[in-house]
């Protein structure tokens, strides 16, 4: 299988140094095969180039150095080794290489870290998600061989039936981020989940195996529904086709790993499609629309600010509302809107969280002139500059700073004549 992308001489300087390294086995796993057959078998165009994943039986960190020395600085300008089985991102000949030993896992229960060791090339491809991505091609490391496909798992009819089938019946429960990554593939090569895969994500789901629900203490949750679901989530709304990839992900019921709310709302894609358009990171936008958006971004470890910015959407809501009962909204202003949302310091990031979340629920108005602080109001600035100011005779200090206010929210006026 040609790989299109791959420089002359790249896949020959790999064998030979692996034979010179001592590696018993060498062969490209993942990604790169299943989208060779999709395109040689299948007529799939071809998508790029991705990184290329190689497993050896035998030491990927010394396979690596002797690349570097075989081929020197100019053909690996970059090397980087990490992780305790010498797991190693390499760039040749201008081509990201991610090496890494042959290993096999058990999880020591569901949702967990796995336990690894060393382990055939086999048990290697057991660990994989689906079998389409459980297939291997072994390059010959004896003179004359030739590379061989490895399908111990029946991905080549999974991928002539454009499905996505977990490899064994424990694959949810022992790792739920399995789903995202699903409908991640769903998405990018137009794949369904196979029936069987479907029922058990049902079965699974249902009985809410990792011994931790919503409304437990966030530190406690499993790595699965934590630390390694907010990575999975952000690399399916940062490189993927999300919008049909939550569609996946609600379809199958998928969505209550995060919260219940965002698996009934009928609205989830268009209000992160509003979020977006106005620069809200998107994973924030989804997390927003949440029962308990502090809870579940404190779950996913989102960055403090985000979180913080969770926590100002509730403050600003319970605001409105709370001014909505006194004396009501209607009759606010340019001027009221933007002297009470800048006096609470909330953020044009919290002011957009809270238009999406107005819009998706529907029935308030309070979105409008909230949207228009956002795209208008906030950027009126006064017709003359401080700089300018000084020079007719201003003194710097508060009453320089009274005048630049005054003559703001003056030009605010006359926005709404």
């Amino acid at each position: 299988m040609e790989l299109p992308g791959i420089p002359p001489g790249l896949l020959v300087t790999l064998q030979t140094t692996a034979v010179a390294s001592g590696i018993s086995r060498l062969a490209l796993v993942g990604g790169a095969v299943r989208d060779a057959l999709l395109h040689h078998e299948h007529l799939d165009p071809w998508r790029g180039l991705p990184d290329l994943d190689l497993v050896v039986e035998g030491s990927a960190a010394g396979l690596a150095e002797a690349l570097r020395q075989v081929c020197g600085d100019e053909r690996v300008p970059e090397l980087r080794a990490h992780g305790a089985y010498g797991t190693v991102e390499l760039v040749l000949d201008g081509v990201l290489l991610d090496l890494a030993g042959a290993r096999q896992e058990q999880y020591p229960a569901p949702g967990f870290n796995p336990v690894v060791e060393p382990g055939p090339l086999e048990r290697d491809l057991e660990r994989r998600d689906f079998t389409v991505n459980a297939m291997a091609l072994e390059f010959p490391l004896l003179e004359g061989g030739e590379p061989r496909l490895l399908d111990p798992h029946g991905g080549q009819q999974h991928l002539a039936r454009r499905e996505l089938m977990f490899l064994h019946a424990g694959s949810v429960a022992d790792d739920p981020t399995r789903l995202i990554r699903a409908a991640r593939y769903a998405a990018r090569l137009g794949f369904e989940l196979a029936p069987e895969a479907l029922d058990q994500v049902g079965s699974t789901l249902a009985v809410w195996p990792w011994g931790w629900r919503p409304g437990d203490p966030p530190n406690q949750a499993p790595p699965a529904l934590a630390t390694r679901l907010r990575m999975e989530l952000e690399l399916l709304l940062g490189k993927e086709p999300w919008p049909v990839a939550l569609e996946h992900l609600q379809r199958w019921g998928a969505l209550v790993l995060l919260d219940d709310a965002l698996q009934a709302d009928t609205r989830l894609v268009r209000h992160c499609h509003q979020a977006q358009r106005l620069g809200v990171p998107l994973l924030t936008a989804l997390v927003a629309a949440a029962s308990d958006p502090v809870a579940l971004a404190a779950r996913l470890q989102l960055p403090q600010q985000q979180q913080r910015d969770l926590e100002a959407l509730l403050a600003l809501r319970h605001w409105l509302a709370q001014q909505d009962r006194q004396s009501g909204l209607a009759g606010w202003t340019a001027v009221d809107w933007t002297q009470a949302l800048e006096a609470r310091a909330f953020s044009p990031d919290v002011v957009a969280l809270a238009v999406g979340a107005l819009l998706r629920e529907g029935g308030q108005t309070a979105w409008r002139p909230l949207l228009r602080w956002w795209g208008r109001w906030r950027h009126v600035s006064a017709p003359l500059s401080a700089r300018q100011l000084i020079a007719q005779g201003w003194m710097p200090g508060p009453a320089l700073g009274a005048e630049l206010d005054r003559q703001r929210l003056q030009a605010l006026r006359a926005q709404q004549r």
